[in-house]
């Protein structure tokens, strides 16, 4: 378990997460915010996403109240990703994450997930800074990160293959 608050846990992902991860990854609804309805995923597809040894992201599992309802990645930035965004030095961590159960969508268990992460973050892992790039248009997402105290610092045009188009995306930030 990497942490817990409440009735919030996160824990690295298993084997036997997979089957949830198709379920979400399958849902229009999420893939709407999450990789887009027109790219849904089978179990091949998140065996290779997901499932990859070589990579460095610490993948992991959200619970709440005992139930699997989602996923966060955190990850540190390599330079590349540094050079795009305009960063040139730094402990830099990415997040990504997505609410897999839509019932537990609008409850403020986002809020605590971010809350928890960065903090986390910053302890475990020294973050000088965390980072996401969500699209400008999921203003849902954006107010949460707002409010767990991220602020935008630039537009990224094009950024993010979204339904059949690039879409615009937010650098926001969380410093130390």
């Amino acid at each position: 378990m990497l942490f817990q608050k409440e009735s919030l846990v996160v824990r690295a992902l298993e084997d036997k997460d997979k089957h949830h991860l198709v379920k979400w990854l399958s849902d229009p609804a999420v893939l709407e915010y999450y990789e887009g309805r027109d790219n849904p995923f089978n179990l091949e597809k998140v065996n290779e996403d997901f499932y990859n040894p070589g990579d460095e992201k610490g993948k992991c599992m959200i619970e709440y109240e005992g139930q699997s309802i989602g996923y966060i990645q955190f990850y540190q930035l390599d330079k590349e990703t540094k050079d795009i965004y305009g960063y040139t030095d730094g402990n830099i961590y990415g997040i990504d994450q997505f609410i897999g159960e839509t019932a537990f969508w609008n409850k403020g268990i986002g809020t605590s997930l971010i809350t928890s992460m960065v903090q986390f973050l910053l302890e475990k892992k020294n973050a000088d800074k965390v980072v996401m790039d969500p699209q400008t248009w999921n203003n849902r997402a954006i107010r949460c990160y707002e409010k767990c105290g991220f602020k935008k610092v630039k537009l990224l045009p094009e950024h993010e293959w979204h339904e059949g188009e690039y879409r615009d995306c937010w650098l926001i930030e969380y410093t130390k």
